[in-house]
């Protein structure tokens, strides 16, 4: 299996008709990893395999890993807009109608008094990052 990815690995990048070196330059890998790599030395990474692919968005992942799908990505197939992705991680409706429940509008301002315990900072790629206020 492990060939398999290799091979794939390979026909990425003559593909790109890049050489070794600047493909792995491209990608911000060390030269080495790569060579190493290509001659059965080591395994790709998980990080090596999502750098190439957000470098590369024509290389699909389940292509890469497994031989599923193509290469490169088959333009044809309808891609989700960004919205719809959105829609899909962060749905407008949350919590379902419910008359009994009192949610406060989203078009009022409520002023809070005192300070923050928490704050959360939420990336494009779906991770958090938590951060809580100190108890003295």
């Amino acid at each position: 299996m492990n060939k398999n990815i290799v091979a794939r690995i390979e026909q990425v990048i003559d593909y790109l008709e890049l050489s070794v070196s600047a493909f792995a330059d491209e990608i911000g890998v060390q030269r080495s990893s790569i060579s190493h790599l290509l001659n059965g030395r080591n395994k790709p990474s998980l990080d090596f395999i999502m750098k190439l692919v957000t470098t590369y968005p024509e290389v699909d992942l389940y292509w890469l890993l497994k031989g599923e799908g193509n290469f490169p990505k088959d333009e044809s197939s309808p891609e989700k807009s960004k919205n719809e992705q959105r829609e899909d991680i962060f749905p407008e409706k949350l919590i379902p109608d419910n008359p009994e429940l009192d949610f406060p509008s989203p078009s009022k301002k409520t002023v809070l008094a005192g300070e923050p315990n928490k704050i959360v900072f939420f990336y494009p790629d779906g991770t958090f990052k938590t951060y809580r206020a100190k108890k003295d």
